[in-house]
């Protein structure tokens, strides 16, 4: 700008006719004063324009510095809780093969247990009889049959393992048909009252009031009435003579609740949790006692379960106990 400016006086001058010398002071005078004028509006131009400019940037960075860094330490706060939830997975997975490695051992050493009593006394028995009691009549038939009725036990805990195991690896499927429930629970309390007159108990099958003496449901009869004969035996082994079972349903809507109710000893607290478990028992030297395979209730469950639902249990120790489980309507 102040070459410009020079270059337009000097022409004006010499077009004037003006002296030489003259011409130069006033060339070198307006170029210096010209370049004193630009670098004071440059001054002004970066103080007032590009300072402001010049600092949002340098703020913009030092923000983008701490945003950057922040970032930094929320990925590694990310990490940190990513490998305490992983260690805690890896710890809840341990602890549940453990779990079930422990599982694995009890139940095998309770199959080993429930098979070698029923073998033990049938091996028991053949030998007193190889020894001289097939000469005696009253021994050699009392022995024969409990020879026979180990091997009913034994044969019971097999099919009660074979049902379970079929169920499990769905090899058995179930056969869905339409019946009527209560039709159903009234026969087999007739084939199991024999078992309850031993024991003066009384079997009864009943709706709720206002309700039909009849409920037709969806589902597998077969293995809706083994849940049924095993409720209902198991209530007769536990229960206290002169005691009551009753069969009840409950309309639910598009379901129909079956109860089965009994007035026996009733189960302990810390037991519930594992009354559907394999050989469990609640009372071990009474049940094997009832002669028993302790796969009742675990037989239920999956039956239940197969069928997509859920069986529930209340009891009060020392006034009975409530299993339930609903089915679908017809």
């Amino acid at each position: 700008m102040a070459l410009v400016a020079t270059i337009l006086v000097v022409a004006a001058l010499v077009a004037c006719g003006v002296e030489w010398w003259i011409v130069v002071c006033v060339a070198v005078g307006v170029f210096a004063l010209m370049s004193l004028f630009s670098l004071f509006m440059m001054k002004q131009y970066v103080a007032y324009k590009l300072k402001p400019i010049y600092s949002m940037v340098l703020s913009r960075d030092v923000h983008t510095t701490e945003i950057v860094d922040e970032m930094k330490d929320k990925h590694v706060e990310n990490i940190s809780e990513e490998l305490t939830a992983w260690a805690d997975d890896n710890d809840k997975e341990i602890a549940r093969l453990k779990q079930n490695e422990a599982f694995r051992k009890q139940y095998l050493g309770n199959v080993a247990h429930e098979l070698k009593t029923p073998i033990f006394n049938i091996q028991g028995y053949i030998s007193t009889l190889l020894d001289g009691g097939l000469e005696d009549e009253l021994i050699n038939r009392k022995y024969l049959e409990r020879a026979e009725k180990s091997i009913d036990r034994l044969i019971n805990i097999v099919s009660d393992l074979d049902t379970i195991s079929k169920l499990e690896n769905d090899m058995n499927r179930l056969k869905m048909e339409e019946f009527d429930i209560v039709a159903l629970a009234k026969e087999i309390v007739e084939q199991l009252e024999i078992e309850a007159a031993k024991r003066s108990i009384r079997l009864s099958v009943k709706g709720a009031d206002s309700l039909p003496s009849s409920f037709w449901v969806t589902a597998d009869q077969h293995f809706v009435g083994q849940v049924l004969v095993n409720l209902i035996t198991n209530s007769i082994h536990y229960g206290k003579d002169g005691g009551t079972t009753r069969i009840r349903f409950r309309d639910m809507a598009d379901k129909v609740l079956v109860e089965v109710e009994d007035t026996g000893i009733g189960i302990p607290k810390e037991d519930m949790p594992r009354i559907f478990e394999r050989f469990y028992r609640v009372d071990k030297g009474r049940s094997r006692g009832q002669g028993g395979t302790g796969l009742g209730l675990a037989i239920v469950k999956h039956i239940v379960e197969a069928h997509g639902e859920r069986i529930t249990v209340r009891s009060e120790l020392g006034s009975g106990t409530t299993f339930a489980f609903p089915l679908k309507k017809k």
